[in-house]
Order: C-alpha cells, then sequence, then structure tokens
C-alpha cells in the first residue's frame, strides 16, 4: 500500500492515470454505459459509485485549463423529462477542483459514445443513476 492514494482508486486504475498524457481522456461510466464495447483498455470499478470515484480520481489527476470544458457530461436525451440529481453531486465535487459549472460541457448520447471509443480508457462503475457518465480531459501538473 501508498500513503494518500485514496482506497477506491485500484492500482490498474492508478496506472492509467498516470499513463495519461496532456489531453487525454478517461470515461467513467455508470452501470448502463457499453464501456466493454467501446474499449480495448477497461477498466472494473464494480462495486462503486461513481461520485465517490470521481473524487478519488480528481485528488490526482489535473484537468485541462487550456480547453473550455475539460468535463464532458451525456445530456438527456429529447423528450426524456428525467433530471439527473447526480449532476449537481458532480458540480460540488468539480468545485474543489476549481471547475465552474460553465467549464461542463452536455453531449448528446451517441456523441459521447463516439467521444469514448477514442478516450485512452473507460472505467466501468456500478453507478445507477441515470445520465450518470462522465468524461475527464487530463492536464498538466503547474
Amino acid at each position: 500500500m501508498l500513503k494518500k492514494i485514496p482506497q477506491s482508486l485500484s492500482p490498474e486504475l492508478v496506472k492509467t492515470l498516470m499513463e495519461m498524457g496532456h489531453g487525454d481522456e478517461i470515461v467513467i461510466g455508470d452501470g448502463n454505459y457499453p464501456s466493454a464495447s467501446h474499449t480495448d483498455n477497461l477498466i472494473r470499478c464494480d462495486g462503486l459509485m461513481i461520485p465517490e470515484l470521481l473524487e478519488s480520481i480528481l485528488d490526482l489527476l489535473p484537468l485541462d485549463t487550456y480547453v473550455d470544458s475539460p468535463v464532458v457530461l451525456m445530456e438527456v436525451a429529447k423528450g426524456d423529462t428525467y433530471q439527473p440529481k447526480i449532476w449537481e453531486t458532480y458540480k460540488n465535487i468539480l468545485k474543489e477542483s476549481i471547475i465552474d459549472n460553465s467549464s461542463i460541457e452536455y453531449t448528446d448520447r451517441f456523441s459521447f459514445y463516439e467521444r469514448s471509443k477514442k478516450a485512452y480508457a473507460i472505467i466501468t462503475t456500478s453507478e445507477k443513476s441515470l445520465y450518470a457518465n462522465v468524461i475527464l480531459k487530463k492536464g498538466v501538473i503547474e
């Protein structure tokens, strides 16, 4: 074990975060997300919910400050009246990373899928909330 590494981060996930370079993206997918069919670099975080994992990842991963939106969420599908409560949780977590709500991009499901196929890795979780998927763009250590 190491000091200061959150317990929710597996060795495989820490290694992946360390391998990523500036501008690389990582997807955190909810339990419904088609993670395995969208990547060859799948990291399983079964039993974990996204908020806990997001907090732990942001303890280590700098977000890209050279882009308008280092965080991407999957927007609610047209015609769906569901309002994701988890987004407020994300916004509170992101405030700790000095990211304001205007730095969050919302993209439709199929654009999100296409972007995730180009991501460095996809993390799959047991998150049950709908529209809980997140893409993070890695920044630099200043």
